[in-house]
């Protein structure tokens, strides 16, 4: 399997384009600061997936990775507040990419309670 194939993978990359599609249209004073922020954590999440799918035979390095994806995740959630703080997405669509955000997230957090169904092997 690829780690492309992982629907956590999947779904965060959805998100990811989301973000970017969305965060086209904040202000240009923003370039540096939130824009660069959540697309950067948005992008991140899948990157760490890959990363720690790729080292998977190692259970430890593989759990890390996994938290640091999740820890992307939830950054991205907390940019995404900013972005409706700052009225620069409406409450719609803060509300459906936080709920697709959980979704990775939870997915995310399946992968690390079993570990075994992705090819790395049970810390003891």
């Amino acid at each position: 399997m690829r780690f492309q194939d992982l629907l956590a993978y999947k779904k965060g990359f959805d998100v990811a384009m989301e973000v970017f599609e969305i965060s086209k249209s904040f202000p240009k004073e923003e370039t540096y600061s939130l824009t660069d922020q959540i697309r950067r954590s948005s992008r991140s999440v899948t990157i760490t997936i890959a990363e720690a799918y790729r080292k998977r035979e190692y259970p430890k390095y593989f759990h890390s990775k996994l938290t640091d994806a999740d820890a992307e995740n939830s950054e991205t959630q907390g940019w995404l507040e900013y972005a409706l703080a700052c009225k620069y997405i409406t409450q719609e669509t803060f509300d459906y990419l936080t709920e697709k955000s959980k979704e990775v997230g939870r997915l995310i957090n399946y992968m690390i309670l079993n570990p075994g169904k992705f090819g790395s092997k049970s810390e003891n």
